[in-house]
Parts: structure tokens; C-alpha cells; sequence
């Protein structure tokens, strides 16, 4: 066996005799120090960690609320600004966002709210169900054209649904006139997951785009 490493003696004024054992006590102000010390390094090590942490590791991870598929360069992050759609660059954001939708002889704020389902938590979850969506035209400048045929749906594998008005509500107007407004509903089956819907108003041209989920579960 090695020697016996030398023994580290304290200075009289900080240690008391010893007790009857024959073991030293060491005084309550070296043991304050040695506590003070010890939460000194604890927080230095905690700040260290927390300066090297990448900031995703705070702020999270990927984009919440939009569907994979979509382009992230594109997407609108409820800034608090209005939205421009236009045809040469269509508006693409989230469900519920509202879109100045501007052509060279009207404009119109459109939101899109939606889908609404029959029911979530049903004790068989079906690979399609029936969706509706909310649609609102309002801010109107110049004349609007209006026709349930100008909006569409497209899921993410590129498959297209054509929506009908909601049955027993009154037909909009085929025209939204200056300060005027509007809301109506859409229906379409469709499958559960991630889409779109399109207003296409101007020659089939898209000018705006609301990215949605659809779940039952």
C-alpha cells in the first residue's frame, strides 16, 4: 500500500479543540464559507449552460399550427399586419388570418375560418368526414365578383375538392358592392389531415390560400 497522504492541518483560529473522540470540529465560519462557495458554482455552471444552449433548445421546435408540407419562407406569422393577396404572389397563411385581396379594379378583406366536423373523440375515426368552412368579405373597393365555384380545397397530396354552399342558407350575392359585406358557409367531404383552401376569383388565378387541418380524433 502507498503512504499516507500528509495530513492538512487548519489554523488554530479556525478550528476548536478537539472533542472527546479525538476528531476535530471544524468552526461554523468555515463551513459558511464552504456552503457560500458551493451555490457560487452552482450558478456559474447553470449561466454557462444556459449562454451555450442553442436558442432552439428554449424556443422550440418547428413551426406550430402549419402543416409540414407548406413552403416556411411564405408563410404569414400572425405579424399583426394585413396580408396582400394578388394574383402574380396569392397570400398564403393559416385558417381565421385575414387577406387584402387586391386586383386592378377591387379589393376585399377575405377570411377563411375552419374546417367545422360532425364530432371529434367518436368511438371509429373514419378516413374522410364532412367539413365546413366560414368564409367573410368584408372592406369591399369596387365591385366583388362572388361564386362558390371560385373556391376550392386541395389536401397534401395534390388531390382537389370542390365545396358547395351549405344547404338552407341564403345565396350570396353574385356582386359585393362598395361597403358592403358578406359571410357564407362551404361544405365538402374530405379526408382527414392537412390543406388548403383557394379563392381563385380572377380567370381561375389564385389569390389567396388558408392553410387548415382537418381531425376527428
Amino acid at each position: 500500500m502507498g503512504e499516507n497522504p500528509p495530513a492538512v492541518s487548519l489554523p488554530s483560529d479556525r478550528v476548536d479543540r478537539a472533542d472527546h473522540d479525538g476528531r476535530w470540529r471544524v468552526a461554523p465560519a468555515i463551513l459558511a464559507l464552504l456552503a457560500m462557495a458551493g451555490s457560487l458554482a452552482g450558478c456559474s455552471s447553470s449561466s454557462q449552460a444556459a449562454i451555450g444552449r442553442p436558442a432552439h433548445a428554449t424556443a422550440g421546435h418547428g413551426l406550430a399550427g402549419y402543416p409540414a408540407f407548406l413552403p416556411k419562407s411564405t408563410l404569414h406569422f400572425h405579424s399583426g399586419a394585413l396580408l396582400v393577396g394578388k394574383a402574380a404572389r396569392p397570400a398564403l397563411t393559416s385558417q381565421g388570418d385575414p387577406v387584402k385581396v387586391v386586383t386592378p379594379h377591387w379589393s376585399v378583406v377575405a377570411v377563411v375560418t375552419g374546417p367545422e366536423v360532425p364530432g371529434e373523440g367518436l368511438p371509429y375515426q373514419a378516413p374522410t368526414t364532412t367539413c365546413t368552412w366560414t368564409v367573410a368579405l368584408s372592406k369591399a373597393i369596387g365591385s366583388v365578383p362572388i361564386s362558390v365555384s371560385d373556391f376550392d380545397t386541395i389536401d397534401d397530396l395534390g388531390n382537389v375538392y370542390q365545396p358547395y354552399l351549405v344547404p338552407g342558407q341564403p345565396i350570396p350575392p353574385s356582386v359585393l358592392r362598395q361597403g358592403q359585406e358578406v359571410t357564407f358557409e362551404l361544405r365538402v367531404d374530405e379526408p382527414v389531415g392537412e390543406g388548403l383552401m383557394r379563392w381563385a376569383p380572377i380567370d381561375r388565378r389564385i389569390v389567396a390560400k388558408w392553410d387548415f387541418v382537418v381531425e376527428n380524433d
